[in-house]
């Protein structure tokens, strides 16, 4: 019996996990409300009653597409940084901005992440998606910054969240005028440099 539920159990998560996967490329090239859960199932080759078994409804659906490519994202986030060997924390950080701004450019990341999920979800549910995965791997760069005495001693967590808002904006800001990404970039960049330059002169501090 016990092997049998498990079994099922198994047989449940690749159904959550189809439907996850034939549903994230409609999303991402049509949006939200152009695609209905009736498009999904047949997609991923279940029934409609078998989505609905796993998902309240379409908007949950959504919710667990959405966190999909978040987890993708910071997981592309920490490759690329290790991959870029930085010589220094500030250098690390800055790897991952650029990272960041470019895959705000992947049509599954602009539409999903950046025009839908805060309407969708609510914007409240979307920050806490994007904190839930974003904010670890900001604040170990950030401390490690600070630590090497390459940024002002803020408090960890409330830089995090004001590194991580202004990263959302700068990536909404490039959702709507694509053609902003690279002011969009110097002023991120230029806001971390601006506190470096703070940390190696305290006397230019307002």
């Amino acid at each position: 019996m016990e092997s049998k539920r498990r079994t099922q159990a198994e047989r449940s998560a690749a159904t959550r996990a189809a439907l996850i996967v034939a549903a994230r490329p409609l999303l991402a090239q049509r949006g939200y409300a152009a695609v209905g859960t009736p498009e999904i199932a047949r997609a991923a080759g279940v029934t409609r009653g078998a989505l609905y078994h796993q998902f309240t409804d379409k908007q949950d659906l959504f919710a667990a597409v959405a966190e999909d490519v978040e987890r993708d994202v910071t997981e592309h986030l920490l490759t690329t940084v290790a991959k870029r060997a930085p010589a220094d924390p500030l250098s690390a950080l800055h790897i991952a901005i650029d990272a960041w701004l470019d895959a705000c450019d992947a049509p599954e990341v602009r539409q999903i992440l950046l025009i839908d999920a805060p309407t969708v979800l609510g914007w409240e549910a979307f920050r806490d998606l994007a904190a839930s995965y974003g904010l670890g791997l900001t604040e170990h760069l950030l401390a490690t910054a600070i630590t090497a005495g390459l940024l002002p001693a803020f408090p960890v967590r409330p830089f995090a969240h004001v590194i991580i808002g202004a990263l959302q904006e700068a990536a909404f800001a490039i959702a709507a005028e694509p053609d902003s990404r690279d002011a969009t970039d110097q002023v991120v960049h230029g806001i971390i440099d601006a506190l470096a330059a703070t940390a190696s002169n305290p006397t230019s501090a307002p």
